[in-house]
């Protein structure tokens, strides 16, 4: 679908040091208790800025995205996200440690949209950082599940918004060469074979698998959980993994 307008408005409710709230989970379903507060009274009004933009959102299959949920090799990486997960909250003094693990399914999603970034950045005629992204996961189970969306959108303070050079993308023919190409670069990195050896960590320091800086890693003002919850290998085949590759 081509977002041709959309409005966006950023509100400051607080401060926090080192970490964000949206590191943790969604920034909805967080208590505000590593928020320190704008005043020293409770607000009657908060600073906020309005911003025009453009965008392309996209929606995967979800009888598709089932499927590969289901498959062995998915299931086992599932896990270890989740072991990952819990070990990064439990150095964090962050309890019930399970809590606000989003799932494989938002591996996927996060690593496709990331894919994308980095190869519409150079036709769109936006630097990577100017681009973000917002992605709509959630489980059949869940409450308003099955979700399976990607929203890729830029705005800007100009009263006009944007020049239109994302939605010019959007277009099945110029969409899918631009897909083709993201899938094709991820299979080989700069840095492999290590990046591709690389599991979801054990040690609490990060929650990755099979990416970096030279292949999948996004400007931290473009990403939802600072550069967490991403794989190449959920996209597609690698030197160390095949069987967990969403793309044929």
């Amino acid at each position: 679908m081509l977002v041709e307008r959309i409005r966006e408005v950023r509100a400051l409710l607080g401060y926090t040091r080192l970490e964000s709230n949206s590191d943790f989970a969604e920034i909805t379903a967080l208590e505000d208790v590593r928020i320190s507060p704008i005043s020293r009274t409770p607000p009657t009004w908060i600073p906020a800025s309005e911003v025009r933009g453009e965008g392309i959102f996209l929606r995967l299959k979800e009888d598709a995205v089932q499927e590969w949920e289901d498959r062995k090799e998915v299931q086992e990486l599932h896990r270890d996200f989740l072991d990952s997960h819990k070990r990064w909250r439990q150095l964090r003094n962050l309890q019930p440690a399970a809590e606000g693990f989003p799932g494989i399914r938002f591996a996927l999603l996060h690593s496709l949209a990331h894919a994308l970034i980095r190869q519409i950045v150079l036709d769109c005629g936006y630097t990577s950082a100017s681009l973000r992204e917002r992605l709509y996961c959630r489980r059949g189970n869940d409450n308003g599940g099955p979700m399976a969306g990607i929203l890729i959108y830029t705005a800007a303070p100009d009263s006009e918004g944007t020049l239109g050079g994302l939605v010019e993308l959007g277009t099945p023919a110029t969409l899918g060469r631009h897909l083709q190409q993201a899938l094709e670069s991820m299979k080989l990195c700069a840095s492999d074979p290590l990046c591709s050896e690389h599991a979801p960590s054990s040690d609490g320091r990060g929650i990755h698998g099979a990416c970096c800086h030279a292949c999948l890693f996004a400007p931290e003002t473009s990403c939802e959980r600072g550069n967490r919850y991403l794989d190449r290998s959920v996209l597609v085949e690698t030197f160390t993994s095949s069987g967990s590759a969403f793309f044929g």
